[in-house]
């Protein structure tokens, strides 16, 4: 098979990676996790990364023809939207997305939250695959750090999203409504179960105790030598509970209730109101007594 060229873009605030794939005998290409870049305090929006991703596209030649996210975030929002609009691809996501939707829209208490994934042009299932240009892109369902979880496969590159870390780090966390430490476990030890030497792309670094470098690129066989949470010898049952142990000290993403809602609608902010203005909700959660 053809090798993808693959173009990485890491954005610090978020400490997510994007990612440009595409074929270099057609210029057929996908963009994978796209951020939008959102300011909390002032709530300004602003597309400078999606931007940059662009930019790399049309210097290469790239048409992208698809926004490929691997699940919902809570730690950014997706700039799927602006994408789409600018180039025309199509937004694909797990088909379990509609479970997250049927999940969070009571959490908002918002009823122009849709539950069948239409926002989104293309929901994939397990083992779904698809061209990208000459390249035959596989899908794989690997839940657990939330049900709708996928990881795309190209040959020996696979994109894992959260799924895993750098094997100084570790796996992602399991305690997000929907989310379930057994089952990633499981879509992990499935990832692994793939040959050494495929190469695994992740939506994430942090910089491990020790490392001074950010790291997002690492192989199957590095994982299971040395990952520190999954490595070959680690059992299903001692994950579970370093898992859920972990996920009990772990804080909340600070982006978390502005990045659900505008991920699970593809991106999309909520329609704005009469003022011409669009919000987001924040639910409230007394502790200690009545908020008045």
């Amino acid at each position: 098979m053809t090798e993808p060229a693959i173009r990485a873009f890491f954005d610090e605030p978020t400490n997510t990676v994007s990612y440009l794939v595409w074929d270099r005998a057609t210029g057929a290409g996908a963009v994978i996790d796209p951020v939008l870049d959102f300011d909390l305090p002032s709530g300004e929006a602003d597309t400078r990364s999606a931007e940059a991703i662009l930019a790399a596209a049309e210097r290469e030649d790239v048409t992208v023809e698809w926004v490929l996210e691997t699940h919902a975030h809570a730690d950014h929002l997706s700039a799927a939207p602006m994408i789409k609009a600018r180039t025309g691809a199509k937004i694909g996501i797990g088909e379990h997305i509609r479970d997250v939707q049927k999940i969070f829209r009571p959490v908002f208490a918002d009823e122009t939250l849709k539950t069948d994934g239409s926002d989104f042009d293309r929901l994939f299932a397990d083992g779904d695959r698809f061209s990208l240009g000459k390249l035959e892109m596989e899908v794989l369902h690997v839940p657990g750090h939330t049900p709708a979880d996928v990881a795309y496969r190209i040959g020996g590159h696979v994109w894992v999203g959260d799924t895993l870390f750098m094997p100084d780090y570790g796996t992602a966390r399991a305690d997000f409504p929907g989310g379930d430490a057994r089952q990633l476990f499981r879509s992990i030890r499935r990832i692994l179960a793939l040959p050494e030497e495929t190469k695994l792309y992740l939506c994430h670094d942090y910089k491990a105790p020790g490392r001074d470098e950010y790291q997002w690129e690492t192989t199957v066989g590095e994982q299971r030598r040395s990952s520190v949470h999954v490595h070959d010898g680690v059992s299903e049952e001692e994950f579970v509970t370093m898992r859920e142990t972990r996920d009990a000290d772990l804080a909340v993403p600070r982006l978390l209730l502005p990045s659900i809602q505008v991920n699970i609608r593809a991106g999309r902010f909520p329609e704005a109101e009469d003022n011409g203005v669009r919000y987001l909700r924040i639910p409230i959660k007394p502790v200690g007594g009545k908020v008045h």
